[in-house]
């Protein structure tokens, strides 16, 4: 896997890896930049929140779950001085469906922590991460 960040002008940056897809990055307002873009750190937590739910909704499709709408909610503590890395990352995965069974939503999501998702894999090696299921009817 490669990936290329072309600095545009400011903070203000573009990232691309080997699907082609360009990434806006950039720094808040606040923080020097122009708040065209993700920051470096909200990335992580999306990468997080993208690869296991992209674990959890192919294992429960396979387990036969019928689920309508699916998410995961993200939150990302971080420390005080720098670098201000993460220090506890809160994830809840809500699941609305018919009959969605809670015990094969925390199994998938168990297999996705434990086996598949390789950014929590990475990330769990230095911060606490801590999930939540929830599933609603609908």
């Amino acid at each position: 896997m490669d990936a290329k960040v072309t600095w545009k002008s400011g903070l203000n940056f573009v990232g691309k890896a080997n699907s082609g897809f360009e990434i806006p990055l950039d720094a808040s307002v606040d923080h020097g930049g122009t708040g065209l873009g993700s920051s470096p750190m909200e990335l992580i937590l999306v990468g997080l929140g993208g690869c296991t739910a992209m674990d959890v909704i192919s294992i429960l499709q396979k387990k036969r779950q019928e689920v309508t709408a699916f998410e995961v909610v993200l939150h990302g503590d971080r420390a005080t001085d720098h670098p201000k890395v993460f220090t506890e990352i809160t994830m809840e995965y809500i699941v609305t469906g018919h009959g969605v069974d809670l015990e094969s939503v925390q199994r998938a999501v168990e297999l996705s922590e434990g086996k598949y998702c390789s950014v929590n894999g990475m990330l769990k090696q230095s911060v606490k991460i801590q999930t939540k299921c929830t599933v609603r009817e609908g």
